[in-house]
């Protein structure tokens, strides 16, 4: 019996998963979340848009905690402007139609912090 499906499952991971601060608790909050990688950072795509909380998280407070292939993160995240940043958001929604199929939300980006 061949482990090659988990093999390419752990090359090619389908979640990640983000913790945010609740905005109004200001208690840790988890999820797990569908996402790509582009230039360096995490992209995710939130289908309810403005109305996750999540993403009022992120706009409350930028600072991120991620774990994704076996690596941990801290970083900042933030809303794409597509239209101040149109490439990057075309290629990015291209990145999550050949993964998922789907790209119809709003774009998150997540950075990790540089290496002291």
């Amino acid at each position: 019996m061949s482990d090659e499906p988990f093999a390419s499952a752990r090359k090619d991971p389908q979640f990640l998963y983000l913790r945010t601060i609740g905005r109004t608790s200001g208690l840790p909050r988890e999820i797990e979340i569908w996402f790509v990688d582009y230039e360096g950072c995490y992209y995710l795509c939130a289908e309810t848009r403005e109305q996750a909380n999540w993403v009022q998280n992120i706009r409350r407070n930028p600072q991120v905690w991620f774990w994704v292939n076996g690596q941990t993160y801290r970083g900042t995240g933030r809303v794409v402007d597509a239209a101040a940043e149109p490439d990057r958001a075309a290629a990015v929604s291209a990145l999550f139609d050949r993964k998922y199929e789907w790209s119809n939300g709003l774009l998150v980006e997540l950075c990790p912090e540089a290496a002291p």
